[in-house]
């Protein structure tokens, strides 16, 4: 019966938000051979603009965090989304809002299925 209990024995103490924040702790290391990366980039100021659009041009998809300035200065935000869309569109990228605070954009031949949530 103790064999038993070890295979049926729940895991006790795990904590999800601990395992899910070190997923990427222990890569740190350096990709040489891949062809694309998604890279986390956090929209806060003009530059940020064409870093991102330069990203997607080299084939990268970004994922964009606008939270921080969405509750700063939404008109601001507006504006530099604008240039990131007009950029990608350029290259025919694509560029789509996941959640509230993040925004995924795609190079060139890397499309979004977007679907609207039924209301």
């Amino acid at each position: 019966m103790a064999f038993l209990e070890k295979v049926l024995k729940k895991e006790e103490g795990i904590d999800i938000e601990d395992f899910l924040n070190n997923l990427d702790a222990d890569d740190e290391t350096v990709y040489e051979e891949a062809d694309a990366f998604v890279k986390p980039v956090t929209l806060a100021t003009d530059a940020d603009t064409a870093a991102i659009v330069n990203e997607a041009k080299a084939g990268n998809i970004i994922l964009l965090n606008i939270g921080e300035l969405s509750k700063r200065n939404a008109i601001k935000l507006k504006e530099l989304v604008t240039k990131i869309k007009t950029g990608v569109e350029e290259i025919d990228g694509d560029i789509a809002r996941i959640s509230h605070d993040r925004v995924l954009v795609t190079p060139s031949k890397v499309k979004i299925i977007k679907k609207k949530e039924p209301q």
